[in-house]
């Protein structure tokens, strides 16, 4: 394998010129990189390589039948929608993924998106530059009042290893935490039914992935379950809730507020209910909760010892 080379079809979507990329040159004899690549040109650019690198380039059935020399992927994330599994393993293809690498990161947006709601920073902030600040009768502004976590309570959706990091900077901060039965899992002990925790959470956060049975899992239904100061925090992935339903909750004041990081679609060339005249009790960031330079640092690490495992004929982080 050594004598072939390995190609990065999708290097732009980890790395903007911020990270070191010596492991992972280290890990192949040669390396064809390329910033974006389109649909068409995946299997030529794979070519004859041996090992095949993706955040998020897809690679199907057809791309691995054009690539005959193809025997590892590697999958520069966790989530592997992006590869026919069933068809790299009927020839052959070993697949890699990494995970863990993005904890902090996203513990941090997710607090981040909690503390900002909660303390209605951007009013705040907007309040010290437009002029209402400079106005007021008081050495402080108190328009916008607000609360505090401590002693609030947190629902989580999905206990993995976010949920868990989650879980511990939450109490860290005075917070109470519930978390709910895994969807479509038997009862657990110790877990809440989702329509419970909705109930009873101050501040909700998802961690699930999505797939059919977390596909519109917060919908009209269950928003209305919630309090009507209570926060939604979605850094987990589009489509598990119903964004029309969540700014209509939001409009209405049937929801104290909502820090989302996903989209049903990515990026949102074609609009989105949360980007049309968001609400001031709504905060959308553009799927950068995993994307902190130290968390893109660990993926592609954490991609070069895959590599260098699969060449020392070791299983690590293997898929298939």
């Amino acid at each position: 394998m050594a004598s072939h080379p390995a190609v990065f079809l999708d290097l732009a979507s980890v790395d903007r010129g911020d990270l070191d990329l010596a492991a992972l040159h280290q890990a192949a004899a040669s390396w064809a990189t390329y910033a974006q690549t389109p649909a068409e040109l995946t299997a030529a650019r794979i070519g004859d390589a041996a090992v095949a690198v993706t955040n998020k380039v897809v690679i199907d059935r057809a791309v691995m039948v054009g690539c005959p020399g193809l025997r590892l992927i590697c999958v520069a994330a966790t989530g592997t929608n992006n590869v026919d599994l069933q068809a790299a393993r009927e020839r052959g293809i070993a697949v890699c993924n990494v995970t863990g690498y993005a904890t902090p990161s996203v513990v941090q947006h997710v607090l981040a998106l909690m503390l900002a709601l909660t303390t209605r920073l951007a009013e705040h902030a907007a309040a010290a530059q437009d002029g209402r600040w400079a106005a007021s009768g008081l050495f402080c502004l108190l328009d916008f009042p607000f609360r505090e976590l401590a002693g609030k309570t947190l629902g989580i959706v999905g206990y993995g290893e976010l949920g868990r990091g989650v879980a511990r900077v939450a109490e860290a901060f005075g917070m109470s935490v519930l978390v709910a039965q895994r969807p479509g899992a038997p009862p657990q002990e110790g877990r809440l039914s989702l329509d419970e925790l909705l109930a009873r959470a101050d501040v909700v956060t998802l961690h699930v992935p999505l797939a059919d049975n977390t596909r519109g899992l917060i919908g009209e239904r269950e928003l209305a379950l919630m309090r009507p100061d209570a926060l939604l925090i979605d850094t987990a992935r589009g489509g598990i809730v119903d964004e029309a339903a969540l700014v209509a909750a939001l409009r209405a004041g049937r929801l104290g507020g909502a820090g989302v990081d996903v989209l049903a679609v990515e990026p949102p060339r074609g609009g989105s209910p949360l980007l049309e005249a968001p609400p001031p009790n709504l905060i959308v960031t553009p799927h950068v909760a995993w994307a902190s330079r130290e968390s893109r640092q660990r993926l592609l690490d954490g991609v070069a010892r895959n590599i260098e495992a699969f060449c020392a004929g070791r299983e690590r982080n293997r898929v298939v």
